[in-house]
């Protein structure tokens, strides 16, 4: 195509016509448009964008979608989201009963059986977590410890629950209450689920009784406290103490985790009990 051919071209999109609508029985004029080639063009090119917008709008932001063949609808979703659950349970069960007939194979043959206690995730290494304390976090575990050493729970009134309602807890992790406590169902804590790796917090300043897996509960570490008062983490995935440690209010004591016959998922079951009687964690603490 040579420069006359092109320049003919691009004239002819140019060139005005018009368009004219005349009423049949009078002839009276009723539209009149002067239009090229290049605006049928442009305003059909800008009338598909605007079409193929609101039509991808209305696909993506209501439930039309769902009448897409293919498309899952949201019972759909929430099922397979439900059955993948199910699935990593059952994996993780047939892995634990691959382990219990591995152990009595070991012991009908008079080998010494494998301590499965510390199984674990092996692809999670919990080596590299730092953990890192903000200026905010310091000056609110020094008001803690301080209101322990020199507030006035330290009168009689702190050896009663309506004492203990006086006493400033320090939320073991920040997350979303899934199951909270109901003593009639045997469910004597709350459930927080967390981000992963989300370090888990002593609630207040005491001792380590107990640091150690449960094959329902996983790894489980319970704090004794002042005022007969003892705290439990249950479910987490490591232990950063031992029995006999003596811990500070909002020290690092375990990675939350998912270990043990009873979870559901990450989380962390918490627990408060005062003189044998199991408390609601929500009562005193803003998690």
């Amino acid at each position: 195509m040579d420069k006359k051919e092109k320049r003919n071209f691009f004239q002819k999109i140019r060139d005005k016509y018009r368009f004219s609508v005349y009423r049949d029985e009078s002839y009276e004029e009723v539209l009149n448009l002067r239009l090229s080639r290049m605006n049928v063009i442009a305003w059909g090119g800008i009338a598909t964008l605007l079409f193929l917008g609101i039509v991808i709008s209305i696909i993506v932001y209501t439930p039309v979608r769902e009448f897409i063949p293919g498309y899952p609808d949201e019972n759909t979703l929430k099922s397979s989201i439900r059955n993948k659950q199910r699935l990593d349970s059952l994996e993780i069960e047939l892995n634990r009963r691959d382990m219990y007939l591995d152990n009595i194979n070991r012991i009908i043959s008079g080998e010494e059986p494998e301590n499965y206690n510390n199984v674990r995730d092996t692809n999670q290494n919990y080596n590299d977590i730092k953990f890192t304390r903000s200026t905010e976090d310091s000056l609110m575990r020094e008001y803690f410890r301080e209101e322990e050493q020199f507030g006035i729970n330290k009168d009689k009134k702190s050896e009663t629950i309506g004492g203990i309602s006086q006493m400033h807890f320090f939320a073991p992790v920040k997350g979303l209450v899934t199951n909270s406590f109901n003593s009639v169902g045997d469910h004597y804590g709350t459930d927080i689920v967390a981000a992963a790796n989300e370090v888990v917090k002593a609630t207040l300043a005491g001792t380590i009784i107990m640091a150690t897996w449960t094959l329902e509960t996983g790894w489980v570490i319970q704090i004794q406290h002042k005022n007969n008062l003892i705290s439990i983490y249950k479910h987490n995935a490591e232990l950063l103490k031992r029995v006999g440690d003596y811990v500070e209010v909002g020290e690092a004591i375990a990675i939350i985790g998912n270990s043990g016959e009873l979870t559901t998922g990450p989380h962390l079951h918490f627990e408060l009990w005062y003189n044998g009687i199991p408390l609601d964690p929500e009562d005193y603490i803003s998690f």
